[in-house]
């Protein structure tokens, strides 16, 4: 990372379905910034602090995918960014139980979060800590985790947020004190307000949230879903011929915020002109379409093949972790969990220059958000060479993979992908480019058949 760079981080939590609001008001806002020169962004998905927020398992798995996939149709470029899920960076709850441990509980009292618990349970005459759960007490704490396992420059916020950032910069500030020698351990954050960006108002006119039963489907349900919602909009009674109150109709200011300059213009005219609400409704669905629809495909495809966004998703928590792993190790000596015979931190084999295990090929066996079962293959060297396809039956699973152990793998048919078919029997077990072939059949042999599965 060069001095002129910019680390920028955004987390978004995994708790529900997005929606137009979320489009226009983070996540365009936020791809359109991280193509910017000397900014090295960050973007997770915050399924950690969703289990703050929601009880509910299968909603959550759901949200994964629907939110990894909304960021990736509507133009995040993994290859530009750092993009990856909280729950695949184990460092980060280790990082937050340090954290956790030189934060006053003081600190804590004051977060907005939890003093609104308390001050709602007064109001009903119930104990003020009743439903209070230690994630929503001691949750800026991990959100702290996130932002400092990175050394994160800038966070964008909303202002309900910038109280998290000011604590996160006061535990960065303890820990620096305690544990840094003089040294700065942690960058303090800045806080990063896009007064710009916009707020869209929702069907009946008030901020589009999923809190107020009033938003608009991005991707989900489709056009029909889109016209539908947008049918829905509260206007006043003017009839067509009528002129309108552009300024004042939540329609035009849904318009402008996909539109361009000269288009909102002519929009605006139209209405006070006397456009009707219907026509104008209609266009207001052309105008959202012509940008979203092409995403909306993309979207719908990725949903379809939940194995491309897994993919993405651990070529980014590879990455992350390479950060991750010897910062981790780092902060562990600093309070004084290094290792007494000076070996890398965490024992056993000493760790690559990206952070990860060296020393033999590994099968890591796995369980993914629609059931199936899949392994992944490692290297001697820590990196991920294959990804197998998903299996409804576990054991026949593992009997491919034993079948596949010191196997010559050369003469294996070729799909119209040009991916190499690893397979028995006809059955495929995973594809991989031909010119992985020799790597996966070195780890393969340097297994033994009693440790696979």
């Amino acid at each position: 990372m060069t001095i002129d760079t910019t680390r920028v981080l955004t987390g978004i939590t995994t708790s529900g379905t997005p929606h137009l609001g979320n489009y226009a008001g983070a996540i365009r806002p936020a791809i359109q910034s991280s193509t910017q020169p000397g900014v090295d962004a960050f973007f997770f998905l915050a399924d950690y602090h969703a289990l703050i927020k929601c009880d509910e398992p299968a909603r959550i798995a759901r949200s994964r995918l629907e939110i990894a996939a909304t960021w990736i149709a509507a133009g995040l470029d993994p290859g530009h960014v750092t993009f990856y899920r909280q729950s695949d960076i184990p460092e980060i709850p280790e990082l937050c139980w340090m954290l956790t441990c030189v934060t006053a509980k003081g600190l804590m009292n004051r977060a907005h979060a939890y003093k609104a618990s308390v001050d709602a349970n007064a109001a009903k005459a119930v104990d003020p800590d009743d439903g209070v759960t230690m994630g929503l007490f001691s949750y800026p704490v991990l959100m702290a985790a996130d932002i400092l396992m990175f050394n994160a420059h800038r966070v964008p916020v909303g202002r309900d947020q910038i109280q998290h950032l000011e604590m996160t910069r006061d535990i960065a500030q303890r820990f620096n004190h305690l544990y840094g020698g003089g040294e700065a351990l942690f960058v303090l954050p800045e806080v990063q307000i896009d007064e710009e960006v916009a707020t869209l108002p929702g069907l009946d006119g008030r901020k589009m949230s999923k809190s107020y039963h009033n938003t608009i489907p991005l991707f989900e349900g489709g056009a029909k879903a889109l016209r539908a919602a947008v049918a829905q909009i509260v206007t006043d009674s003017r009839q067509p011929g009528e002129p309108k109150d552009a300024e004042g109709s939540h329609l035009y200011t849904l318009y402008r915020a996909f539109a361009a300059p000269d288009e909102s213009r002519s929009f605006r005219a139209a209405l006070e002109q006397g456009l009707g609400w219907g026509e104008a409704k209609q266009a207001l669905c052309e105008r959202i379409e012509a940008q979203i629809g092409p995403m909306r495909e993309r979207y719908a495809d990725l949903m379809a093949h939940p194995e491309q966004i897994e993919d993405v998703l651990q070529a980014g928590a590879a990455k992350a972790r390479r950060i991750a792993v010897p910062f981790m190790a780092r902060l562990r000596e600093a309070v004084g969990l290094r290792s007494p015979s000076g070996a890398a931190v965490g024992g056993g084999r000493p760790a690559t220059a990206d952070g990860t295990r060296a020393g033999r090929a590994r099968i890591v066996s796995f369980r993914d958000e629609d059931g199936h079962f899949r392994q992944r293959l490692f290297g001697a060297d820590g990196a991920e060479l294959l990804l197998s396809e998903p299996f409804g039956d576990p054991k026949r699973l593992n009997g491919l993979t034993r079948s596949l152990v010191g196997r010559d793998l050369s003469g294996l048919p070729t799909d119209g992908d040009g991916l190499v078919r690893l397979e028995v029997d006809g059955q495929c077990w995973a594809r991989i480019p031909a010119d992985r072939l020799g790597a996966v059949q070195e780890a393969l042999a340097s297994l033994s058949t009693a440790r696979v599965g």
